[in-house]
């Protein structure tokens, strides 16, 4: 590449991020306001998630384990419709997403949610650890955390920067381009990427003020957590085995309990 090339793609690499400096959720009571880096549209990560999760059900319908437990999805549905009702809080345009709320049949101790609100339990999660109510409601509302603050559309945007520096030259124009590109990735997001540790950390934040404004006691993030290490030897399972530790992970939220316990008593129970 030429110097003139050159220090045309890092300026346009610039504009871009700087472009792509937002801050996609209101901070709620517990005050989450980073500025994060996205490129893609919304629109477009909506759309390829939706066609991601669509192919995930339909391998766990071919399977015979979509929603196959009767009570655990009827458990399961009820809890996140509470949750959705509060998610205006943190963005307006929650409430008309298109939520989908299913349950696997798996022994895994996992859980998901992917962009636009497209919700996956694995029955595992609940029979292994024998969740209540409260502990269910704080993995539910961790992971539609998650995709409130668009964290698949943050960590898919940084994939596509180090994609050959955004492939700058003549790729910037073509970001909605490779749309089974970006719904292969979107699976890999949802299902096998870890999220970075601030990320967590937002989702632990965030999930913790949704379930205290639902109705459901926050203090239950606390035994959920240690349910969690128990079952991974110290370091937790599946969905939440990522950075913060899991120390770390209880310790904040021990923290942000205080904040978050008025929301909790001021709320209907049901």
């Amino acid at each position: 590449m030429n110097t003139t090339l050159r220090a045309c793609s890092a300026g346009l690499l610039v504009a871009a991020a700087l472009a792509g400096c937002v801050n996609t959720t209101a901070g709620g009571e517990v005050g989450v306001n980073r500025r994060q880096f996205i490129l893609l549209s919304q629109q477009e990560v909506d759309q390829t998630s939706a066609q991601a999760y669509t192919q995930e059900l339909q391998k766990a319908k071919t399977a015979g384990a979509l929603n196959s437990n009767a009570v655990i999805t009827r458990r399961v549905r009820t809890i996140a419709e509470r949750l959705i009702r509060q998610t205006p809080v943190f963005r307006a345009d929650a409430r008309n997403w298109q939520w989908e709320v299913n349950v696997a049949t798996s022994p895994e101790l996992n859980a998901y949610c992917m962009a636009g609100g497209k919700i996956m339990v694995y029955s595992g999660l609940v029979e292994k650890l024998g969740l209540s109510d409260d502990e269910l409601a704080t993995v539910i509302g961790h992971e539609m955390a998650h995709a409130l603050r668009e964290h698949s559309r943050e960590t898919m945007s940084q994939a596509y920067a180090q994609q050959a520096g955004l492939s700058i030259v003549g790729q910037l124009a073509g970001l909605s381009q490779g749309s089974m590109e970006l719904a292969a990735l979107a699976t890999d997001v949802a299902l096998t990427k870890p999220h970075s540790r601030g990320m967590e950390s937002e989702a632990d934040t965030i999930g913790l003020e949704l379930m205290a404004r639902a109705g459901f006691n926050p203090q239950a993030s606390i035994t959920l957590w240690q349910k969690m290490l128990k079952a991974g030897g110290g370091s937790g399972p599946g969905f939440l085995s990522t950075h913060p530790s899991g120390e770390d992970r209880i310790a904040q939220l021990q923290r942000l309990i205080p904040k978050v316990m008025p929301l909790y008593q001021a709320a209907p129970k049901k």
